[in-house]
């Protein structure tokens, strides 16, 4: 059974960088879609960035060009360097991983919640402006 730990939440000033990690253990994710998502108060759960074994990343738009997804495979580790922080960044963030990879293979995308069957307990991270 997967066990997934996010750290590195807090609160930032807007403008400001964090970087979060997720170690993963427990689970082979060789063959896996890593992913981190998000969710602010009273919204959906919505896909923040991802990456597969080949060190593919994906984005979603509103953080492309800010928020850079990482893995350290030696520490099955998992990272989310976000940089230019807005407060619509403020959420509860969480890492996920899936049964399949990344391509669309299982019929889902990258950023569909239902693809991850392991998830985190989440890391909050506050934007003030």
């Amino acid at each position: 059974h997967a066990q997934l730990v996010e750290s590195g939440g807090e609160s930032v000033q807007s403008g400001g960088s964090l970087t979060l990690s997720c170690v993963v253990s427990g689970y082979a994710t060789q063959t896996s879609c890593l992913a981190w998502f998000r969710q602010a108060p009273g919204k959906e759960r919505e896909a923040v960035a991802g990456i597969d074994s080949h060190e593919v990343t994906m984005y979603a738009d509103s953080v492309k060009g800010r928020f850079t997804i990482s893995q350290d495979n030696a520490e099955n580790t998992l990272h989310l360097q976000m940089n230019n922080l807005k407060s619509g960044g403020t959420a509860i963030y969480y890492c996920a991983v899936s049964g399949s990879r990344c391509a669309m293979l299982d019929g889902l995308p990258w950023g569909r919640p239902s693809k991850y069957i392991y998830w985190g307990q989440g890391t909050q991270v506050s934007v003030s402006s």
